[in-house]
């Protein structure tokens, strides 16, 4: 029997990219994440649609603290809930509007959202990613995990899963820098 030489060149090529999907971790669609320096636990879905991340929040103001601008808010998550956060505000970013919060009238296709950094663990991995803030009191998860930040994961996503990772399981002293 002779084989074919450009099938056997296709599986040889392929073999480099199995190391590197063996390195990343698997996640399922949805996944339990601590938010670090907040001590709370949440369930987020991981959406590789969306690029970024974004935490559930409410009564959002932008302030001034020794010439730097910070946001000081509130989860919307529970009403156990009602003590404020306050972080420093890395960046204002532009979310495209949902087709249902669109007005024709304001003319605007895009909503300013105050960003945090925040240290997020999943399973046992504790990254530093970006959220955007906003009301997501409506929607079942007051997480979204989006595609920039599982980048920082390393993470391969299964829909068929759910909490793959499982409860986070960082070490308090972990690096979150990757």
């Amino acid at each position: 029997m002779r084989l074919k030489p450009f099938p056997l060149l296709l599986c040889l090529l392929s073999i480099p990219s199995l190391g590197v999907a063996a390195e990343k971790t698997v996640y399922g669609l949805n996944e339990y994440a601590k938010l670090a320096g907040i001590d709370l636990e949440v369930a987020a879905k991981l959406d590789t649609g969306a690029k970024t991340a974004s935490l559930s929040a409410r009564d959002i103001k932008r302030f001034k603290r020794n010439g730097e601008s910070w946001v000081r808010f509130y989860l919307a998550i529970d009403t156990a809930h009602s003590h404020p956060i306050e972080r420093p505000l890395a960046r204002v970013s532009k979310i495209k509007r949902r087709a249902d919060d669109y007005d024709p009238d304001e003319d605007k296709k895009y909503t300013a959202r105050p960003v945090i950094a925040l240290d997020i663990c999943m399973g046992g991995a504790l990254r530093s990613i970006e959220v955007n803030l906003t009301d997501r009191s409506t929607f079942q998860y007051p997480l979204l995990i989006g595609s920039e930040a599982l980048k920082r994961f390393d993470a391969l996503i299964d829909p068929s899963l759910k909490y793959a990772a499982g409860k986070p399981a960082c070490a308090a002293d972990a690096h979150t820098a990757e």
